[in-house]
């Protein structure tokens, strides 16, 4: 039995009674668990589910990036759950609170959607929705679903395997990955699964009914750039202060403060 699959019996049993019809899949090796969850949901299948895969060939980041993913160095899975709620924005911050407090106090988060652990990328979220297509009325009262891909490392990745991901136009040259065993000894993937899944569940569903003003004194508590110096794709410079009431990035800039929603962004060294 692997590591994952021994621990799929603990996960299913702390949130099924939360969320009925829950179910947890591992699949030895898939390109992406996201890809495939919203395969299944193009076809109609709308049920929640945790997928997760001990290897993925394929898998997926933000604005189209690779992410490494070795079967035991790494944990890789995704959430889809039916969701409704009044305001989408800021979920994947919500997201990153839950994961992150899951995992260890030294865990912060990058906006939007990165784990960094002692100034090193940890881990990435990428958050997709999707209808069936049978829905009437408001969107506000007919869930979508969303699918919550999360990758975490284990172990630290190679360094010939974070190069070859690397994008030839980023910002700046990719830094060398964190590992959670830097700081968890011994922790397995599946172990890391067991202690994140349930609170995940539990933060996305409350995110559902009170939005992301119910995270967002716990996100400034990890923002891992609060204070720093920060560069915008587009060029911008400047400090980031925080995050607005939805979510986005606050920059100070020499044109005044600037709200963020969607921008690739880069620490700038010192």
């Amino acid at each position: 039995m692997s590591d994952l699959l021994a621990h799929v019996e603990a996960v299913w049993q702390a949130v099924v009674p939360d969320l009925p019809g829950f179910t947890v899949e591992v699949l030895p090796s898939i390109d992406s668990t996201s890809s495939e969850l919203m395969r299944r949901a193009r076809a109609g299948l709308m049920e929640p589910v945790l997928l997760a895969a001990d290897e993925q060939t394929a898998g997926r980041g933000r604005l189209g990036k690779g992410w490494h993913s070795k079967a035991g160095q790494s944990l890789t899975f995704s959430l889809a759950l039916p969701l409704a709620p009044a305001d989408w924005s800021g979920l994947s911050l919500a997201v990153g609170v839950s994961l992150a407090e899951s995992l260890h106090p030294d865990v912060r988060l990058k906006w939007p959607n990165d784990l960094w652990l002692h100034q090193r990328k940890l881990g990435g979220i990428l958050v997709e929705t999707a209808s069936n297509g049978t829905s009437v009325g408001s969107a506000a009262t007919h869930p979508r679903l969303v699918v919550v891909g999360v990758g975490i490392n284990i172990a630290r990745p190679e360094a010939a395997a974070v190069s070859a991901l690397a994008s030839p136009d980023a910002l700046m040259p990719a830094m060398a990955p964190a590992g959670l065993s830097e700081v968890l000894v011994g922790l397995t993937a599946g172990e890391a699964l067991a202690r994140v899944a349930p609170a995940l569940v539990r933060d996305i569903q409350a995110f559902e009914s009170q939005g992301f003003s119910a995270f967002a004194e716990r996100f400034a508590r990890r923002d891992a750039l609060q204070g720093q110096s920060v560069r915008l794709s587009d060029g911008t410079q400047g400090t980031a202060c925080g995050v607005s009431p939805q979510g986005a990035l606050l920059v100070q800039t020499d044109q005044g403060m600037q709200a963020v929603t969607s921008s690739e962004v880069s620490v700038r060294p010192c």
